[in-house]
């Protein structure tokens, strides 16, 4: 049997605790670790500001208490703007020095187009050798952290369509976190990207979509949290993304990483009673993967 199990681990975005500013209320620290240790999970992402302590040290014993250790985190950084070169690595290495105190080892960047997270417009070529720049430089300071930056693409960043990711691809050697979901919505078949670029792949974001969603989402006629509440992102394997297809193309070329289910929640209308709301789509995702793609795998 692999090992795959026990390498997936959660993360508070599932939970509706989500970094993109205004969206949404956050359940209880308290409920959301006490729900992801019920479902067996060891690990997990850090989530938004004022979910975990901003103490890297209270950091590691609040999840200590949960049998839980920290991965990284989600971390928005703008790269291609020389004006805001000194915020950004000012912001990139405190937030690198949290997660080595913390015990975390991936630094997961999403390149947004400013901090209030703006509609990315098309890049120069000014802008777009910045970026890769930038990523240089936040590398090194993840190396000098026992860290590793893998790059997220995402809606409404810079590294939003199939053309983006290429071009980032092929214009510099940054590690990659292959969100299924968000590579999907792009246009990227996240299946290829784990076969071409499987030597990039430094982490993976499991989530599922219905893919008849995104026109809409990616003209803007439909903002990502509107598409997310009326269901956008669905339990995995209840969606269009390959699922399976991504996690067997990874484990038989030798992926050893995390995988972390991401399935996007927005609570916008108070708190579900206790044991209900996200608890349950998170159950769903495990089950998927435990009983449908757990068995198709073979231990190396």
């Amino acid at each position: 049997m692999s090992d795959f199990l026990s390498r997936v681990a959660s993360a508070p975005i599932s939970w509706g605790i989500c970094e993109v500013p205004g969206w949404g209320e956050m359940l209880p620290t308290e409920r959301v670790l006490s729900e992801m240790k019920g479902l067996g999970f060891t690990a997990t992402e850090l989530g938004a500001p004022g979910f975990l302590p901003s103490d890297p040290a209270s950091v590691k014993d609040e999840l200590a208490n949960y049998g839980m250790q920290l991965l990284g985190g989600f971390t928005p950084v703008v790269v291609h703007d020389k004006s805001q070169r000194q915020a950004t690595i000012d912001s990139a290495t405190a937030t690198a020095k949290l997660f080595q105190i913390a015990g975390a080892t991936k630094f997961v960047s999403a390149a947004v187009q400013d901090w209030d997270w703006s509609f990315p417009r098309a890049l120069s070529v000014d802008e777009q050798k910045h970026a890769v720049e930038m990523f240089g430089i936040i590398d090194e300071i993840c190396q000098e952290h026992g860290l590793d930056q893998v790059l997220h693409p995402h809606v409404q960043t810079i590294v939003e369509t199939k053309a983006d990711m290429h071009r980032f691809l092929d214009s510099c050697d940054v590690k990659w976190c292959l969100d299924t979901g968000h590579t999907a919505i792009g246009g990227q078949d996240p299946v290829q990207f784990a076969k071409d670029a499987m030597e990039r792949v430094g982490h993976v974001h499991l989530k599922d979509v219905q893919l008849s969603m995104v026109p809409k989402v990616l003209s803007r006629e439909v903002t990502l949290m509107a598409a997310t509440q009326a269901g956008l992102f669905t339990p995995l394997g209840q969606g269009d993304v390959d699922i399976m297809g991504v996690i067997q193309t990874l484990e038989n070329a030798g992926y050893q990483g995390w995988y972390v289910i991401e399935q996007d929640t927005a609570l916008t209308s108070g708190f579900p009673a206790e044991g209900e709301g996200p608890v349950h789509q998170v159950a769903n995702s495990m089950d998927y993967l435990r009983n449908t793609v757990a068995p198709t795998l073979v231990s190396k």
